[in-house]
């Protein structure tokens, strides 16, 4: 065992993990990552009763099995994502990068060195401890770490420095709206004291930051989700979950669209296809439904079979295309390790295949997946939760005007969300995963122990 600078492996305690689990089970089975959520806005909506305590627990049956258990599971049963079960070795080797990962490596020191005692306690934890898998994107305060409401000033500036040295310009911009978009609907919903809040996101840190041994942190909170492992020169900076609701509007003065480049490329790709690739990439045996996404929380030993055209099947446009799309959603890390990470994908660019669920307008609401032996990133226009439009009876802050941008009518499911919802692009979920052992940098971890301890 890598022990971290306490020299123990803090575990979450038992009551604790079993909340957890509950709400993992009714909530994200089955890539049901949101059906009703924590807080009580989304959980009368759903039918869920609300507990004594500061968050509602909801009972929600997802339309289909769970892809990978469903559940949190620990970390010394990590398989991770594979096509039938069975990891494809030698994916991935320790190696020089020729890319510094000092400026993370000195943020996240300082940022461990601004904590109190307690605050290390509850924030620090082994390399290889389950907290990694513990993660969640739905809106719950039942996290383990340290929350940005609860840092000092000192503290907060050194955590979002944490941040602005892990990712690019953009994935920054990107981290910082989703937040702000999670504050509106908090005000949307007349609630900002718990999770719907710009600093209900939470720091852990696993490891101590170093130039050479393994280390790395996870943010969490609602609908941001990054996990970020560093050793040497290299980073895994998956499973990273990003989302929003709504994606589109006008809030403080400030116009907001998330995901419009992840739209426009998904797009720009399929509509590249002649008949007979289309009829490859977009067979239509699948419905869209109010939620598509299949290797969400606790999903990390899901069993996905590659579905859609393959790259080798395309032409050199079409397989540009297919790189641009994966950039845009690799590019929210630091440049030079983004450009690192593109590189190791472009070498299975034959055997990366792009799927897609649904209609193909500018403002329909699809799926599609890019899936190769080393990445996975799934795009999922969701069914609305606590979001409407066309809801004259709930009324968002005085401050925050929404922009209609697409129907976010009730179907099926009553507009309630989850997988019998009309989907609509204001509700985007986003992941990108390492297949094949690596999320979490758990390959290149049990390298580096059989090489170096």
């Amino acid at each position: 065992m890598v022990n971290s600078v306490h020299g123990h492996k803090p575990r979450t305690p038992a009551a604790h993990r079993s909340r957890r689990w509950f709400m993992n089970k009714a909530l994200l089975a089955g890539g049901v990552s949101a059906v009703a959520v924590m807080g009580g806005y989304t959980a009368g909506q759903a039918g869920a009763e609300e507990t004594s305590t500061a968050d509602a627990t909801a009972s929600a049956t997802p339309s289909r099995p769970p892809t990978g258990g469903g559940r949190t599971i620990a970390y010394d049963d990590f398989v991770g994502v594979t096509t039938d079960g069975t990891v494809i070795s030698d994916l991935y080797a320790i190696h020089r990068t020729g890319v510094s990962t000092t400026p993370v490596v000195r943020a996240g020191s300082a940022f461990v060195n601004s904590l109190t005692d307690d605050q290390k306690a509850a924030t620090l934890y082994d390399i290889d401890a389950d907290q990694w898998l513990d993660w969640t994107n739905v809106d719950s305060n039942d996290r383990d770490g340290l929350a940005l409401r609860d840092m000092d000033e000192k503290q907060y500036r050194l955590a979002i420095k944490l941040l602005k040295a892990a990712l690019s310009a953009r994935g920054l911009e990107n981290a910082t709206q989703i937040r702000k978009l999670n504050h509106f609907l908090g005000e949307y919903s007349g609630d900002t004291s718990k999770a719907l809040n710009y600093d209900a996101y939470w720091f852990t840190i696993m490891g101590t930051p170093s130039a050479t041994d393994p280390w790395g942190f996870q943010f969490e909170g609602h609908h941001l989700v990054i996990n970020y492992f560093v050793l040497g020169d290299q980073v895994v900076a998956t499973p990273t979950f990003r989302g929003s609701e709504p994606t589109k509007i006008t809030y403080d003065g400030v116009d907001y669209h998330l995901f419009r480049e992840e739209t426009a490329a998904g797009l720009k790709l399929l509509r590249s296809l002649d008949a007979a690739r289309l009829a490859t990439a977009a067979p239509g045996t699948e419905q869209k439904t109010g939620t598509n996404l299949t290797v969400g929380a606790h999903n990390d030993n899901a069993v996905l079979p590659y579905k859609g055209i393959r790259g080798s099947e395309l032409n050199r446009k079409q397989q540009k295309l297919l790189l641009d799309l994966v950039e845009v959603h690799t590019g929210t890390i630091d440049e030079g390790h983004s450009r690192v990470w593109l590189r190791d994908i472009e070498k299975h660019l034959d055997d990366t295949y792009f799927y897609w669920i649904g209609e193909s307008e500018d403002d329909s609401a699809f799926y599609y997946r890019v899936h190769s032996p080393v990445v996975l990133i799934e795009y999922d226009a969701e069914s609305p939760l606590a979001y409407h439009e066309d809801d004259d009876s709930s009324s968002a802050s005085p401050s925050a005007s929404a922009t209609p941008t697409a129907s976010a009518s009730a179907g099926p499911g009553g507009g309630m969300g989850g997988p019998n919802g009309t989907p609509t692009q204001q509700h985007i979920h986003t992941i990108i995963r390492t297949p094949n052992g690596n999320d979490y940098g758990v390959d290149l971890l049990k390298l580096h122990l059989a090489t170096d301890h």
